[in-house]
């Protein structure tokens, strides 16, 4: 019964911990919210700009696994490439060490219940009333648990005698066989936990109560090192070459700079040593051991750091691309899986994906629209009209039907970001983007449509005027000029004068429109085929929906 204790003891302390820190996490990310999503413009600067951005990321939420699945996701939708992932992927390891500096500085030298029964009270308050730092108050809150149950873990972990105390300091002196064992151990906790963050914590914890000794602490995060890059590999599972290169680079960086630790395992604690004050005792190792990772990290990443393009040469050499079979370059469905990471969602970067996604979407549309103005000119012309609309009619079929299929992604995909806790902003943002999805594929239906008018006018035999077709280019032209203005400014927000631009295209194309249904109405009273003219009219109308739903979209990118 003892052991059932101890076993319930530990699992409830730990997932206290662990529920603290995503609260915490969650709050910084509201707090954050609008700034957070603006880290990827930084991302895809240089090399050194990618590490601190990974840095900064990780000490944001936490979690250095959901920062590398993140990662995996955008290099999947193409919002990095490999070279940039890799330097996020080694900032992220450098900034997963503040939770061991939290734990150490704070979490074993001060009265941690003193501290953190307070901070529930007063983060619960906080985040119960609705005013403009209720954010903060969820950040307090996840601060308060989390310490309350470290407290706990610290209370859980058993007494020792000095006969165990002694069994342990042999088994930790056992020299390279007793680092690989603490390797093996500190891999198989954070595998276990899915947080390095978490075991790193545990390692700490049992350090403080002497369970663990100085050299074995310090193996076992060299080993929590590469039990993280788990979630990595496992949301690398069935993704594009891009993104599982990618899951590769962080185990291989990890693994590798483990490898080169291990090495030099007593100059790396010498190291750790001369820099860190006190001693090896008490809270003090606390203190070592969160110098240790630290410098492990900071030093790999400096290692690894000049050698980045031919570690991204390396993966794609082990990783390659799959050879296109014909079943492969035929159109496939179109699926966009929610990622999350496996403490701490990230619902903020999937948002991110999302505009990647739908700016995507509107290239899909734009190229569909650039297909209707081309028949145009062959329809003038003595070649075979119904060949050539029948091909283009079957292409702006299977584009329209991928548009209905992103349309039901990228909904199903924003829905399930609503279902996270999202700042206010987001929730707006989300929102918008659900209608510029419906926008965008509202368009591509018209494009759709406006083929079935041009197949109608071959196979019935009602061929436009010469006079007609040319009065139709500059209005094509302006409704062009708008899709591609939408096009160039989703995920950013309009100015004022930006969205004046919008309005002042949108009311030419609506007198554009005017003039052509008045060309075709004149054109019928002279006694000109009444078919042929009605279906101008339709054509012109079907163009100018495109414009207007065109217009709404630049409407939404301004709220």
């Amino acid at each position: 019964m003892t052991y059932l204790d101890f076993i319930f003891r530990i699992s409830g302390s730990l997932g206290l911990f662990l529920y603290g820190m995503k609260v915490m996490s969650d709050g910084i990310q509201h707090t954050a919210g609008s700034r957070l999503q603006r880290v990827l413009g930084f991302m895809t600067g240089n090399r050194g700009s990618a590490v601190l951005t990974g840095c900064a990321v990780t000490a944001i939420i936490q979690s250095s696994s959901a920062t590398t699945v993140m990662v995996v996701s955008f290099v999947n939708a193409g919002l990095l490439t490999l070279t940039q992932a890799i330097g996020v992927i080694m900032g992220a390891n450098i900034g997963t060490t503040v939770t061991g500096w939290i734990v150490s500085l704070v979490g074993f030298t001060l009265s941690i219940s003193a501290l953190a029964l307070p901070a529930i009270g007063l983060g619960f308050v906080m985040r119960i009333l609705k005013w403009k730092h209720r954010d903060l108050g969820e950040v307090i809150l996840g601060f308060g648990l989390l310490f309350l149950g470290l407290d706990f873990l610290t209370q859980s972990m058993p007494k020792l005698s000095p006969e165990a105390l002694s069994f342990i300091g042999s088994v930790s002196n056992r020299g390279f066989v007793s680092m690989l064992i603490g390797t093996g151990i500190g891999l198989l906790m954070t595998v276990i936990t899915h947080s390095s963050s978490a075991s790193t914590a545990i390692m700490l914890t049992m350090a403080h109560s002497s369970l663990i000794g100085y050299p074995m602490a310090a193996a076992m995060i060299l080993g929590a090192n590469i039990g993280t890059t788990i979630d990595a590999a496992l949301a690398s599972i069935g993704t594009k070459t891009a993104a599982r290169q990618a899951a590769l680079v962080h185990v291989l960086f990890n693994v590798l700079g483990t490898i080169w630790a291990l090495i030099c395992f007593q100059p790396l604690l010498w190291i750790v040593d001369w820099v860190t004050p006190g001693s090896v005792t008490g809270t003090g190792i606390t203190t070592h051991l969160a110098m240790f990772h630290t410098i492990f990290n900071v030093l790999n990443t400096l290692l690894f750091f000049p050698f980045v393009k031919p570690f991204a040469a390396l993966v794609t050499v082990l990783i390659k691309d799959r050879p296109e079979t014909g079943a492969s370059r035929a159109p496939c469905p179109y699926t966009l899986e929610y990622k999350s990471g496996s403490i701490q969602d990230t619902p903020e970067f999937n948002i991110l994906q999302a505009e990647k996604e739908i700016r995507d979407m509107a290239g899909l549309v734009a190229s569909m629209y650039g297909k209707i103005i081309a028949p145009f000119s062959f329809l003038q012309q003595d070649t075979d009209k119904e060949h050539a609309v029948a091909s283009l009619l079957q292409d702006m079929e299977q584009q329209e039907q991928y548009a209905d299929q992103m349309r039901e992604e990228l909904t199903r995909f924003l829905i399930e970001c609503t279902r996270q806790q999202l700042s206010p902003e987001s929730e707006r943002k989300v929102s918008l983007l659900l209608r510029i999805v419906a926008d965008l594929e509202e368009v591509s239906d018209e494009c759709y449509r406006v083929g079935l008018l041009l197949e109608r006018s071959v196979k019935k035999n009602l061929p436009f005027k010469q006079k007609e077709t040319e009065a139709l280019t500059p209005y094509m032209g302006m409704v062009e000029a708008s899709l591609h203005f939408v096009q160039e400014h989703l995920g950013s927000s309009l100015s004022q004068e930006q969205l004046v631009y919008a309005q002042e295209l949108e009311d030419k194309i609506d007198k554009s429109q005017n003039k052509l249904r008045k060309l075709g109405r004149k054109r019928i009273e002279a006694g000109q085929d009444v078919k042929t003219e009605l279906l101008f009219i339709d054509l012109v109308r079907r163009i100018e929906q495109i414009g207007d739903y065109c217009y709404d979209i630049s409407v939404a990118l301004t709220l």
